[in-house]
């Protein structure tokens, strides 16, 4: 701020400079001296003429004419001088009022137009950045304020203007833009710190969020493959399930988001606060899919797709259990929509096919899923298939769709 401030003082002393040369230089005024001898040259040309004149006999008096003419020259000496005397003015003058003029103008429309309190508070709030980061990041009891929100997005903005490669601030900015609902600004920001840290986990997870925040479908596919990353990793993060149960929820995979939920309640316990508000997640689920999963007496399915698999638009998709001794015929199966990969369903006993028969009653299994191209199940040219290794009950079963008929 100081320097602004000498720099302003600077650009006043050299305009007050230039208006002191520009009085100072004023033209001297030599119009008299121009006319004197003006006015001698006329007087010696007509005295010249009188004696042509007064040789040629034209003239009968010459000295009264030569005395006129002496006359008319006094004449105007006098009113030279007059004229001079009224334009006599003195620099200082005219230079003092303008100095004062240009001084109050210069700063009193700086104060009225340039915004100069709003630039002190700006520059106060950057000088605060690192206390209102360390507030946010702490997760402290008194939650940060709105105004301490726009303060600390202002600063981060101003920092990352000249630390581009930030990845820590362009993460910061993300998080205040989710928690302010404002996706564009929340994706941009995450995108930059996920582009300079790909492999950090805390990075990857904030642009998931962001991801899964936007209204388009490439987004959300992507927001799941950078989640589906994090669950290979050795520590999972807790928010990394609440995503993925969010968006099976949000998609109407209702034995996804349960089967995402029943592994938070794992990894919480029940002494969690938490883990009630989740028991009421899964009950809510359960009600959308309009009976109740047995509990324990379930297999989900984790279900992938190879790279190579072109699948129609139309298609669907069907997952059966079979007895673990690759039976044709399956005890329990169920029919989805095609939906989006990777992806987890669950089956229990009521997906059960035959009578008297139920998934709880199997020692052990398999799963097989197929794409079902033409909405017949009784033919099978073309689908692509995968099948499972042998699993128990209980089990998390992985499935790639990889095979075709």
């Amino acid at each position: 701020m100081t320097l602004f401030w000498i720099s302003t003082v600077v650009l006043v002393l050299v305009a007050i400079a230039l208006l002191a040369i520009t009085l100072s230089s004023k033209k001297a005024n030599n119009d008299e001296q121009l006319r004197d001898e003006l006015n001698k040259a006329f007087y010696k040309d007509r005295l010249s003429e009188l004696e042509v004149e007064n040789e040629e006999g034209l003239v009968e008096n010459q000295q009264d004419l030569i005395d006129d003419l002496k006359q008319s020259l006094l004449d105007d000496i006098p009113q030279q001088k007059v004229q001079k005397d009224n334009v006599n003015i003195s620099p200082m003058a005219i230079l003092v009022p303008s100095v004062a003029l240009v001084v109050i103008l210069t700063y009193g429309m700086y104060m009225h137009f340039g915004g100069a309190t709003k630039v002190k508070n700006w520059q106060e709030v950057t000088a605060n950045l690192p206390e209102l980061s360390k507030k946010l990041m702490a997760g402290s009891a008194e939650p940060m304020t709105e105004d301490e929100m726009q303060d600390l997005t202002l600063a981060l903005r101003t920092r990352l203007h000249y630390q581009k490669d930030d990845a820590t601030g362009w993460l910061l900015l993300g998080r205040i833009a989710l928690a302010n609902r404002d996706v564009t600004t929340a994706t941009d920001a995450m995108e930059k710190a996920y582009r300079l840290t790909p492999n950090d986990d805390d990075v990857k997870l904030g642009y998931a969020q962001a991801l899964m925040m936007s209204q388009d479908e490439m987004d959300n596919n992507r927001a799941r493959g950078l989640l589906t990353s994090l669950i290979q990793e050795e520590y999972v993060d807790l928010r990394v399930f609440s995503l993925l149960a969010f968006d099976a929820f949000e998609r109407e995979d209702f034995p996804g988001a349960i089967r995402y939920w029943s592994i938070m309640q794992k990894m919480i316990g029940p002494e969690d606060s938490r883990y009630e508000m989740l028991s009421r997640s899964i009950e809510s689920a359960k009600a959308r899919m309009g009976e109740p999963i047995v509990e324990g007496k379930s297999i989900a399915v984790t279900i992938s797709l190879d790279p190579e698999v072109r699948v129609p638009q139309d298609a669907a998709l069907i997952v059966s259990v079979h007895p673990a001794d690759g039976s044709p015929m399956p005890v329990a199966a169920s029919r989805y929509p095609l939906g989006t990969f990777p992806r987890t369903v669950v089956l229990d006993d009521n997906n059960s096919m035959m009578e008297g028969r139920k998934l709880s009653s199997l020692d052990g299994l398999i799963v097989r899923v197929r794409i079902d191209s033409d909405g017949n199940v009784a033919t099978r040219d073309g689908d692509w298939f995968g099948e499972s290794q042998p699993a128990k009950l209980g089990d998390t079963v992985e499935v790639s769709i990889n095979q075709q008929y």
